[in-house]
């Protein structure tokens, strides 16, 4: 993570987004010290001695993004994924901070490890990491944490990451005491019997592949039943991500009775479905799968409507031994940091769903359910900026990526949008190279 800048930076001539407050317009924000000294919409700012200014000639200046699920190899599998290169790819994608999943070697489950992941990011990162704690040692699902000790040393959240707790039991008194302590409640969703061995969709194109599919019910009913437990607990719960027309139903019913309940969506569920996996294309294989386009556009219509709150890359590295495998064999993941805002925009672009929206969900949304005091662009708030051209084209290309990984779903993709500048607590920690 970047430290405070001590020179005063003035971006001028910005479409400044900023969804916090549903600010689209042209101005300027001047940056002291690390944070947001003072924004001027339509009007110039008096330039201090010794600024250095940015003339941003019309591109869209925005919170920088927080991404709330983002997998890393750090610690015990560095050669797919370091905290620094996680940082240099979150900066050149627009991300400015990340919620790092427990799912390492050790796992994030006590308190020591939280601490000394905030100083090796501290020391490593162009950008915030922000770790994640453990809901069950080890992932197992069987014994609960120090949830104290993990909100002590830092922790932003509770999670067990890709991992999904089986037990109705477990649950319930994993969240009273998340609950009791203000955490946040991540729960990824997936019913490991319904499951099975099931590697893509269950459906028609499953059938035609030959592989076995994941019926729709793996995720809505672990979702109908935490969204009960999440109800009777109060706790902060977040559905860590969904990806079908039913879960966004019982999404948004919940929230007509339930103000604590918060959902996410992977940009692989918003911006593909099933038919890209093609002829076995490894890259496609994940967790949650892709569905069919009819789920696609529920999800996109959940964000439109305000069902879903989060978009996330669900950036989860794999190496090339464990993905060139037959598709049933090979690991679930993609990596997706420098492409999230990209992808995304792309729904921006169809027409679809507008800026403000898209951008909210990876901004102030995730700022608001973790408690954080960034994710806007206010007077006071830290100088985490990213600023962009909505129509720039690129194409996605694997000598270019930044992740020590190249799983990517977006390969050789064209896409429109592309990151000019990204900056951390007033430093620039990213600048676009042509």
């Amino acid at each position: 993570m970047s430290t405070p800048a001590t020179v005063a930076t003035l971006i001028e001539n910005a479409r400044i987004v900023d969804p916090a407050s549903g600010t689209d317009a042209l101005g300027a924000v001047l940056i002291e010290n690390g944070v947001i000294a003072e924004i001027a919409i339509g009007k110039p700012i008096g330039v201090p001695d010794h600024v250095e200014v940015i003339n941003a000639h019309g591109l869209v200046l925005a919170p920088g993004l927080i991404d709330m699920r983002v997998f890393t190899g750090e610690p015990g599998k560095e050669y797919r994924e370091t905290l620094a290169s996680a940082g240099d790819a979150a900066a050149a994608g627009g991300i400015t901070s990340f919620v790092m999943m427990p799912d390492t070697t050790p796992v994030v489950d006590d308190g020591a490890l939280v601490d000394f992941l905030i100083r090796r990011a501290g020391a490593t990162s162009k950008v915030n990491v922000l770790p994640a704690g453990a809901i069950t040692k080890g992932l197992l699902g069987k014994e609960m944490t120090e949830y104290g000790l993990l909100k002590e040393a830092g922790a932003v959240c509770l999670t067990d990451g890709r991992h999904s707790i089986q037990s109705p039991a477990m649950l319930r008194t994993a969240m009273s005491y998340a609950a009791n302590f203000g955490l946040t409640f991540v729960h990824h969703l997936r019913d490991t019997d319904l499951a099975g061995d099931g590697v893509m969709n269950e459906g028609l194109f499953a059938t035609i592949l030959g592989l076995k599919g994941i019926p729709r019910e793996a995720e809505t009913i672990p979702l109908a039943r935490d969204l009960q437990l999440a109800a009777l607990t109060g706790v902060n719960y977040h559905a860590a991500q969904i990806s079908c027309a039913a879960s966004v139903e019982l999404i948004a019913s919940a929230k007509k009775r339930n103000k604590s309940v918060t959902a996410g969506v992977s940009i692989n569920n918003l911006a593909l479905n099933e038919n890209d996996i093609g002829r076995y294309r490894t890259f496609f294989k994940l967790s949650t799968p892709l569905r069919v386009e009819d789920d696609r556009q529920a999800v996109i219509e959940g964000l439109r409507s305000g069902a879903i709150d989060t978009i996330h890359s669900d950036h989860d590295p794999q190496d090339t031994e464990v993905k060139r495998q037959p598709f049933a064999e090979a690991s679930d993941g993609a990596i997706g940091l420098e492409t999230l805002l990209a992808a995304a925009l792309r729904l921006v672009h169809s027409g679809d769903v507008d800026l403000l929206t898209v951008l909210r969900a990876m901004t102030s949304r995730p700022a608001e359910i973790l408690g954080l005091n960034s994710g806007r662009i206010a007077v006071g708030a830290p100088a985490d900026l990213v600023l962009f051209d909505l129509d720039y084209p690129w194409q996605v290309s694997e000598n270019q990526i930044r992740s020590r990984s190249r799983n990517t779903s977006f390969e050789n993709a064209r896409l429109a949008g592309k990151v000019m500048r990204t900056i951390v607590a007033g430093m620039t920690v990213y600048t676009h190279q042509d």
